[in-house]
């Protein structure tokens, strides 16, 4: 975009909140846009993708039914077992499954064409999941330690009484305040600043040769261009890295919540 005085203006963070499909109530927050109907399609694409892939199953997979198995077997092995451990990951296979490939799905639309637009880089998706998250990181901890697990999550062991004061506060603002905000705004923000990214070099590189012109204008702009092909890459790679990430953290917090008493 350019100002009036003819200068080069930079997108803004509100400019990535495009406008409603439906703007009933938006002000509430309640209207249906873009981002609400790739929430939609990314349960659509992930349900059709496995289901698609496990239509003919075979002891010689083909290639898709193979890339299904490994997705299944990363978030098993990797994600289950080497963190629950062999006593506890099973039940809790389908859902960091889904996480992971829930934040997978709607992070790698800020990759394609048309879509371009990571679901996470706004913070309301973000704190619905985390705080999905959270509640069933308390609820299992009062079911596997009844009110005893208020003072596991509070009262560290092993400190003199006179620091107690102070140390239970920080861990309960630690634990129940700060750890689902970081867990959503982590992703979030690495989401959106990717983001931005995209949207800055796109708009310089329309500005330089769509309106300055002359040979600086589209040998800068060429420049940029090829600049924002590497940026791409890295962008793509650290969406991949926050769905493993995010789905990590929580297979952590399930495993502190069962054994909060070993700690």
């Amino acid at each position: 975009m350019a100002t009036n005085e003819g200068g080069f203006q930079p997108p803004t963070i509100s400019e990535t909140h495009l406008p409603e499909i439906f703007p009933w109530m938006a002000e509430w927050g309640t209207g249906f846009g873009k981002n609400m109907l790739m929430v939609i399609l990314s349960v659509i694409v992930i349900s059709w993708f496995f289901m698609w892939a496990i239509r003919k199953q075979s002891l010689v997979p083909s290639r898709t039914q193979f890339a299904a198995e490994a997705g299944y077997g990363f978030v098993r092995h990797t994600l289950g077992r080497d963190i629950l451990g062999e006593k506890h990951f099973r039940k809790w296979i389908p859902l960091l499954f889904a996480v992971f490939f829930f934040v997978l799905v709607n992070n790698i639309f800020g990759a394609i064409p048309g879509l371009q637009l990571p679901t996470f880089s706004h913070a309301g998706p973000a704190y619905a999941l985390a705080a999905i998250i959270w509640i069933t990181w308390i609820v299992l901890g009062f079911r596997t330690h009844g009110p005893k697990f208020m003072k596991l999550m509070t009262v560290p062991s092993g400190v003199p009484k006179w620091l107690l004061p102070l140390l239970v506060v920080l861990e309960f603002l630690s634990n129940f305040i700060i750890r689902p905000l970081t867990h959503s705004l982590r992703l979030m923000a690495v989401m959106l600043a990717g983001h931005i990214i995209v949207m800055l070099a796109g708009s310089g590189v329309e500005f330089l040769v769509a309106q300055q012109g002359g040979l600086d204008g589209y040998g800068l702009g060429a420049l940029i261009l090829v600049g924002s092909i590497p940026l791409y890459f890295l962008e793509l790679i650290m969406m991949v890295l926050q769905a493993f990430v995010f789905a990590l953290l929580t297979a952590i917090y399930i495993q502190g919540s069962i054994e909060a008493d070993a700690h």
